[in-house]
């Protein structure tokens, strides 16, 4: 068994939410009166996300391009709510934080996020974020993104315990290898139960 990790970080999208990017792109076509499909022409042609994420680019600056672009007169506000409202919680990981708080275990998110989408995660009905958890570290407040190795290190700065104490968890491979890379106890995110899994081979037992 290995040793029971001091912190333990977890990814956003695709662990605690899932996303649809063409929710987003819908609902801003709706409010826009812009096709479905040029509005995401737009989006993906100019590469915003990764700029966004990496703290390349504001969203205001993403607002104004937008009505620039198409002579739209959104407010920023809205713009905001409808690209952010993207997610739907996985309820079967709200145990396992409750019982990660429950035994006092040190956790935190790790995650590449923008403005719009932090937002309103934080501001939605999703009481977790950012509550639950004691240490955030977001791509686009730190400038830089998984799998940059610099935002590793940040992270376990951060917490203030060696590399090889740290467990991370995330849905993408080249994360996962980042992380390991750097030292880091690392594990793909597939379901809540194999998490529970990962985490008890550790000594991190849940009750679950």
């Amino acid at each position: 068994m290995k040793p029971p990790p001091q912190f333990i970080f977890l990814d956003a999208g695709n662990v605690l939410v899932s996303f649809d990017y063409t929710k987003g792109f819908r609902q801003i076509a709706a409010e826009t009166g812009v096709s479905h499909n040029e509005v995401e022409d737009f989006y993906t042609s100019e590469n915003f996300q990764p700029r966004l994420e990496n703290g390349d680019l504001h969203w205001h600056e993403v607002h104004s391009a937008f009505c620039n672009h198409f002579s739209s007169d959104i407010s920023f506000e809205l713009f905001g709510r409808a690209a952010g409202n993207i997610f739907t919680l996985k309820l079967e990981m709200i145990p396992v934080l409750a019982s990660l708080q429950r035994n006092h275990f040190r956790f935190g998110l790790l995650s590449n996020s923008c403005q719009p989408h932090w937002d309103y995660l934080c501001n939605s009905r999703y009481s977790l974020l950012p509550h639950a958890f004691q240490t955030i570290v977001l791509s686009h407040k730190v400038f830089v993104g998984k799998p940059d190795k610099a935002i590793y290190h940040y992270a376990q700065k951060k917490v203030g315990v060696p590399a090889h104490r740290i467990f991370f968890c995330d849905d993408l491979t080249c994360n996962v290898d980042a992380a390991r890379t750097v030292g880091w106890d690392a594990e793909i995110f597939t379901t809540a139960q194999q998490l529970i899994r990962d985490l008890n081979d550790r000594g991190v037992c849940l009750g679950m």
